[in-house]
């Protein structure tokens, strides 16, 4: 009989930075999160992630992130193998960064980006396709540090378009669908069974008070 091997993945967004509430894009600029008006957030998520003991923790080196993760695990910092890696930063949006839509909506250049659902580099910055490979790059190595027996629970700490390329790929929703606000995220539930890794389930986190009633 086929081993069945189970993993979930919980893929969270940082915490509000001051350029969220601006609306700007902020790619990969190192931009720290905006206290202390980004902790009702994190409170809340705090809260959902006690509820989980997890294998490992991988996150984004960006500040943002690290800061989320820090506070989220408070306490727990070091109950886990943590990983940092820059293959988990938010879409390089090049020259866009920095900007609001306002700003840009005239552009034909940035319209065309727009119309094109990221498949389109914007001047200096990455495609979707770009963001694709690091991310299939990150994820093959973290199935094959996955046994084939028993579960494994990973959290992930990141940004909006790492998400959003997820939820493109396993939930089968346009990338500009996929959008999570800051401090939640989803939960993605992957099942080993006849040779390879497929997404079974996939919910929101923190669960909306409208479904948890």
């Amino acid at each position: 009989m086929a081993a069945v091997g189970r993993l979930e993945l919980v893929v969270v967004r940082h915490g509000l930075t001051q350029w969220n509430r601006e609306r700007r894009y902020q790619g990969q600029r190192d931009i720290p999160l905006l206290l202390p008006d980004a902790l009702p957030g994190l409170d809340r998520l705090r809260k959902t992630l006690e509820t989980f003991e997890f294998d490992t923790a991988h996150c984004s080196d960006l500040t943002r992130c690290r800061q989320t993760l820090a506070h989220v695990l408070e306490g727990r910092e070091t109950a886990w193998p943590t990983c940092f890696d820059a293959r988990l930063r938010e879409l390089d949006f090049g020259d866009y960064e920095g900007c609001t839509y306002d700003e840009l909506e005239s552009w034909p250049a940035y319209r065309a980006w727009i119309d094109s659902v990221g498949e389109h580099a914007p001047p200096g910055g990455e495609s979707t396709a770009d963001l694709g490979q690091r991310l299939d790059e990150w994820f093959a190595e973290l199935l094959a540090g996955c046994t084939l027996q028993g579960r494994r629970r990973v959290l992930v700490v990141t940004h909006g378009g790492v998400i959003r390329e997820l939820r493109r790929r396993f939930e089968g929703i346009g990338f500009w669908e996929g959008g999570v606000v800051q401090a939640e995220g989803r939960r993605f539930t992957f099942t080993h069974d006849g040779g390879r890794w497929q997404c079974s389930s996939s919910s929101a986190v923190p669960t909306p008070a409208s479904a948890a009633s």
